[in-house]
This record gives structure tokens, sequence and C-alpha cells, in this order.
């Protein structure tokens, strides 16, 4: 067995996670600076008790259809390598325990820039939860 704690988002309506061990904290509706030239799902930067955090448009680097501004006012703040990186997300769920041993391939369905930034998939009860790389989310080139 390979238990392991994930934190738990939405967005578009689909049910995404990344561990938990990389997450510092989650955050609700932080000042954005915007950033001239950023790439196009850089929404900005916060400043988060002085450190300077990129904040990432998930929906928009998942390659989701844009949507409201307002809807991306959760902030999944992570620690990706040696920084510290914001997902905006549109609403957060809570921790669940899974075994890596369970998780189960992409979905077929799933197509675009998303299923390359996917670990797997883990069935649960009333849906299903896409494990995202971090890594590869905060490192993924403008996928709008």
């Amino acid at each position: 067995m390979d238990p392991r704690q994930f934190c738990t988002f939405y967005i578009d309506q689909q049910f995404f996670g990344i561990e938990a061990v990389v997450v510092q904290e989650v955050i609700m509706h932080q000042q954005l600076n915007p950033v001239p030239l950023a790439p196009n799902d850089v929404l900005g930067v916060i400043n988060l008790r002085g450190q300077i955090i990129t904040a990432i448009d998930l929906r928009k680097r998942l390659g989701f259809e844009a949507g409201n501004a307002a809807a991306t006012s959760v902030s999944v703040v992570a620690q990706v390598q040696e920084e510290l990186v914001s997902f905006m997300v549109e609403r957060i769920g809570e921790i669940v325990e899974i075994d890596l041993n369970d998780l189960e391939e992409i979905p077929g369905t799933l197509q675009g820039v998303a299923r390359e930034l996917l670990i797997g998939a883990y069935k649960m009860p009333e849906q299903l939860l896409l494990i995202l790389n971090p890594q590869k989310v905060a490192n993924a080139p403008d996928a709008a």
C-alpha cells in the first residue's frame, strides 16, 4: 500500500487533486497584481506575507474555455521545486486519502493539454478524481 493525502478542488465541474504534501495553504480572494507580457494563463502575482508568488489560472492552463474571473478566487499555494506557485481554482474540495496503487489510467475522453499534466485518475464513489502533477502544471507552456 502507498496511501497519500490529496488536496482536491474543482475546475469546470471536473474534480482534481494534487498531493497535499506540496500544498502550503489555501487562501481566498487574494489581491492579484498583473504582470505585463505574461502568458495568457498567468493571472499575475500575489504578495503572500512579503513573498511574491505567480498566480496561474488553472482553468486556462488545463485548456478549458475561459471562465468568469471571479470563479478563480480560490488560491491553492503549492511548493513546486524551489518556489511557491498559486494555482487559481473555482472551489476547494476536501483532503482525501487514496492509495497510489489504485490509480487508473487517464480516461481516453480527456483530450488536450490537461491529459499531459495528469498522473492518473482515481474512481471515488460519486466522481472521478483526476490527479495533477504540480511540477508539470507549473512549468507547462501557455495553453490558451
